[in-house]
């Protein structure tokens, strides 16, 4: 009698702890997709190498799947809560400028800008003012929203762009349509900076410019584009001397090499940060210099090896996130005027000011239409995003994210299937002519 009262305790012990032994933990799950997220962003390169779809896309869907595992997501709210992606999206667009800085066999050249700074500081400016005056008139917007919209579109970005960005360090630079790309996305990003505190300035003081302009000016304009480049040629400088006068004479020197590109990207940025200047113009400017210092020596392709394995896992789980959000339904407030001027700004403004931008410019006319369709909005965006939510208030902010982020996939989804086979043609036509 006593074994089988034994017995029965044993069972009902059993029966009570395993729903507890087997209980998950979200951090193990979540554990358990970022490995999977990690493997899958090693493996996609290889197996996407022929296809015309980009790993972006890859990683929106998987996103979008994983909403519906039984999972307590508990998503942060991105009107109320945009200080983790501000966070995340700075990691990548950061180590994606100095991916592409590296990329610049001669960056301080004439040769390099003789086509981009036409993007600069003709086509952004006037894509600023057209999405601007589109969330005025189309969508009715308040002004510092509409100028918001405008601030966050204006800039390509650097992060979702490698299939139309120049060659790595060992190769030269043989694509003028590819150099543009790279050069106009190095810089614009820290260029959308003044416009986007513009913005926040209405936001808080209002549209009367006595309020704002001197300081504006005086701050956002000259201050922190002129100490973000002198802190980025300065550390960039310092930086090379370390690197390229420093002998390699030990296996731990050779394996840290690549890891010294987080210092090429976090020293210079948290340095402008620190002096309240533009952090990103910093970044690119600073790979700028370092690469301009010793063009040919090995550390150049192990940096920009290394930089761009994460900006590769940095894309993976951003995009991923994009995904999650999207199955959740942050576009359940998106009307059919917002989907009309999402598809005008990618499908009309972008064009249109890239073409005024580059009338009578050096390019032949195939690769001036290129350098105009391919303005790829992604990560940049959603930064300067949320970095506006954070610092002021929006009343319209819950549709300006629905909109940006629509623009942010329609873009993803149309520019990542078009890039390889308009840049194949491009590199076959070029050929052809030489």
């Amino acid at each position: 009698m006593d074994y089988n009262g034994n017995s029965y305790k044993a069972q009902e012990f059993l029966i009570n702890a395993v729903p507890d032994f087997f209980k998950t933990d979200i951090y193990d799950i979540m554990l358990l997709l970022t490995a999977f997220v990690i493997l899958v962003a090693a493996l996609l390169p290889r197996l996407l190498a022929k296809q015309n779809i980009t790993a972006p896309l890859v990683f929106i869907f998987i996103g979008a799947a994983s909403f519906y595992l039984p999972i307590d997501w508990r998503l942060p709210d991105l009107g109320d809560d945009p200080w983790w992606p501000k966070r995340l999206t700075e990691l990548g667009v950061i180590i994606a400028l100095t991916s592409a800085g590296l990329k610049l066999n001669k960056p301080f050249s004439r040769e390099t800008w003789r086509v981009s700074w036409r993007l600069l500081a003709i086509t952004m400016p006037l894509t600023i003012a057209a999405c601007a005056f589109l969330g005025w008139w189309a969508l009715g917007f308040a002004p510092a929203a509409a100028l918001l919209l405008g601030a966050v579109i204006a800039p390509t970005d650097p992060v979702l762009a490698s299939d139309v960005q120049t060659t790595a360090p060992e190769s030269e630079d043989y694509s003028p349509t590819r150099l543009t790309l790279t050069t106009e996305a190095g810089l614009n990003d820290g260029l959308a900076f003044p416009f986007t505190n513009l913005a926040i300035a209405v936001a808080l003081v209002g549209l009367d410019p006595a309020g704002w302009f001197v300081g504006w000016m005086v701050m956002d304009v000259f201050y922190k584009i002129i100490a973000g480049t002198l802190i980025g040629v300065s550390t960039g400088w310092l930086l090379s001397i370390l690197f390229f006068r420093t002998p390699i004479q030990t296996h731990l020197s050779r394996t840290m090499t690549g890891v010294a590109a987080l210092s090429l990207t976090l020293l210079p940025y948290a340095l402008a940060e620190l002096a309240s200047s533009y952090g990103f113009i910093a970044v690119f400017v600073s790979a700028c210099m370092f690469r301009q210092r010793e063009v040919n020596h090995e550390y150049q392709t192990v940096l920009h090896d290394f930089s761009e394995e994460m900006e590769r896992l940095l894309v993976a789980v951003l995009m991923f996130f994009i995904g999650v959000y999207l199955a959740s339904g942050i576009l359940a407030s998106i009307t059919l005027t917002m989907i009309m001027v999402a598809i005008v700004i990618i499908f009309f403004v972008r064009p249109a000011t890239g073409l005024i931008g580059l009338y009578k410019c050096s390019l032949p006319r195939p690769k001036r239409w290129a350098v105009a369709f391919f303005g790829i909005r992604g990560i940049g965006s959603i930064y300067y995003l949320a970095y506006a939510v954070y610092h002021a208030h929006f009343p319209q902010a819950q549709e300006i994210w629905s909109l940006v982020i629509l623009i942010v996939v329609v873009s993803v989804t149309i520019h990542g299937l078009s890039a390889k086979p308009v840049m194949t043609m491009l590199d076959r036509l070029r050929k052809s002519n030489h």
